[in-house]
């Protein structure tokens, strides 16, 4: 199960930064993840400041 960038992102980066196979990228208005290439490791949802990031 990936993991989905809500609309609370704040466009803060900081899931990018400790993303290890690069699948989080800066899309409209807030951060996306390619659910194709997650690696579903969690890093993202830990790192985030704003709770935007949630399994899928």
């Amino acid at each position: 199960m990936a993991y989905v960038i809500s609309d609370e992102c704040q466009n803060c980066g900081a899931c990018a930064e400790v993303c290890p196979v690069d699948a989080i990228s800066q899309g409209d208005g807030k951060y996306v993840i390619d659910a194709d290439a997650c690696a579903e490791c969690g890093s993202c949802e830990a790192e985030c400041p704003h709770g935007a990031i949630s399994a899928e």
